[in-house]
């Protein structure tokens, strides 16, 4: 019996280093068991998982770009301004858990492993059981599952210290399957609409953040004075008309937001540091460092234009056969291709400042927590809410939002990591549904106990069930049929 489960521990352990935390050869896997699936040729197959796991190699080439083309900026920033603090950032969060696990609760990372497995199960089974969960969508970015996961642990663990390994296991893996199958199905109609029916929707950090702009939109839809254009309807005349090309238009702004920061940092300050060579041109190097913000940007479209394609028909298989009507959740960066392109860019600048006037309020204020602005929120967070923000409230709307996000990636995450004991470790993940969804969970789960755990499962759980009392006839319909569903509600 022994040798059975360290054989099913083992191919576990494998599976989970090699494919399922490895997003690309992830969603390559779901690609080729698709189409195996829809009985296509072996050669077709074997076609379909090449092009969807190299356009997830694209999208990560763009995706690492941005952020190593960003950390002079951020690195010289903190040093500048000798800043000792904590970075939100979903690595430096997975980070400290690492290395808090062992001394504060004498668990290992090991059993992280095991959480996310639970989790993703019961992902599946809720999603298996829609027709009484009504959830539709299936959680498959697995590195953002690891860094869920990691955070997650930690979490329980401060409400639950005393709970043994299975039971808090088995509880948090419920809690986090149900926030992986109930924010990915909150998303299914918003995405459907962004992208006319692309079949799929958003598995990442900030699914109830997109969801409750899109609400708020969405309610708010027609009642302003003037309608607020979509920023891909905005035709500027004359030499301004060079400002509806995307990548001229993020190149012109990228080069005045970094010539400003880099400005304050100083030529003196980034040879001193190599990021810029003693001879060198300084005026050169702000353009390059804009000029490659823009070309990581198309590098990023070109993956998910590569794979998107093969992934939505290919899990057409996969639903036929196991999970009927579901759609997968994917990273939400793939959004980018759909949306307004310069919604990415005006997110992601109007998300930074403010981040940036709330650090600058924690140091005016003297909290006992300083935030140092990490860039996954930064751009992921505040560029995907400013695309959605785009789409149903247009130019106003792709502003405002990613600003507010901003703010709440800040204080939220100030709190929260000082509240469970992170901060001390240097790192928290600090996107949107981290740094305001899951801290409310955790007063909850920490103050109320088995009430305040039983609360959150409850809350989780009747979400959908109110999304499919409010739209009975074609909740489902907008999965299995986009076409029909737009028919018969007019679009």
């Amino acid at each position: 019996m022994s040798q059975v489960l360290n054989a099913i521990n083992g191919g576990w352990g494998y599976f989970a280093r090699n494919i399922l935390t490895q997003p690309a050869y992830f969603i390559g896997f779901i690609v080729l068991i698709g189409y195996i699936l829809l009985r296509k040729p072996w050669y077709e197959a074997i076609a379909g998982f090449i092009k969807a796991t190299v356009g997830y190699m694209i999208l990560a080439v763009g995706s690492g770009g941005l952020v190593n083309n960003f950390r002079p900026i951020l690195v010289g920033l903190n040093e500048r301004f000798q800043l000792d603090a904590m970075v939100i950032d979903p690595y430096f969060g997975q980070n400290a858990v690492t290395a808090g696990l062992e001394p504060v609760f004498g668990r290992t990372f090991a059993q992280v492993m095991m959480l996310l497995l639970i989790a993703f199960i019961f992902n599946i089974l809720l999603v298996r059981f829609k027709k009484f969960t009504k959830m539709r969508s299936i959680f498959t970015t697995g590195h953002v599952q690891m860094q869920q996961a990691s955070t997650a642990f930690w979490i329980m663990l401060f409400c639950f210290p005393v709970l043994g390994n299975t039971s808090i296991l088995l509880m948090m893996g419920l809690i986090l399957g149900l926030y992986w199958a109930v924010g990915t199905n909150l998303l299914v109609k918003p995405t459907q609409e962004l992208t006319d029916g692309a079949g799929f929707s958003i598995a990442h950090q900030q699914m109830f953040g997109i969801f409750i702009t899109d609400w708020i939109l969405e309610k708010t839809k027609g009642k302003s004075r003037k309608e607020s254009k979509r920023l891909e309807d905005v035709q500027l005349p004359g030499f301004l008309s060079i400002f509806n090309e995307n990548m001229v238009s993020t190149a012109v702004l990228m080069t005045l937001f970094f010539s400003i920061i880099l400005l304050v940092l100083g030529k003196d300050y980034l040879v001193s540091k190599n990021f810029l060579g003693a001879g060198a041109s300084f005026l050169f190097y702000v353009i390059t460092t804009s000029f490659n913000f823009a070309v990581y940007l198309a590098i990023l479209q070109l993956g998910v234009r590569t794979f998107v394609t093969e992934l939505t028909q290919s899990f057409q298989g996969i639903s036929r056969a196991w999970l009927p009507g579901a759609v997968p959740g994917v990273d939400c960066a793939v959004s980018y291709g759909f949306g307004a392109p310069n919604a990415v860019t005006i997110g992601f600048l109007m998300g930074a400042l403010g981040q940036f006037i709330s650090i600058g309020l924690l140091l005016l204020f003297k909290s006992p927590v300083v935030i140092i602005a990490g860039f996954v929120p930064m751009f992921f967070d505040n560029a995907t809410i400013g695309v959605y923000a785009n789409n149903k409230g247009g130019i106003r709307a792709a502003v405002i939002f990613p600003f507010l996000c901003g703010i709440c990636q800040v204080f939220g995450s100030a709190l929260i990591a000082s509240f469970i004991g992170l901060a001390q470790y240097g790192g928290y993940l600090g996107m949107w549904d981290w740094a305001v969804l899951w801290p409310a969970f955790t007063v909850l789960m920490k103050y109320l106990g088995y009430v305040g755990y039983a609360l959150v499962v409850i809350f989780l759980i009747l979400i959908p069930q109110l999304q499919y009392r409010k739209e009975k006839e074609l909740y489902f319909l907008v999965t299995e049929d986009y076409k029909a569903y737009k028919e018969k509600k007019g679009l």
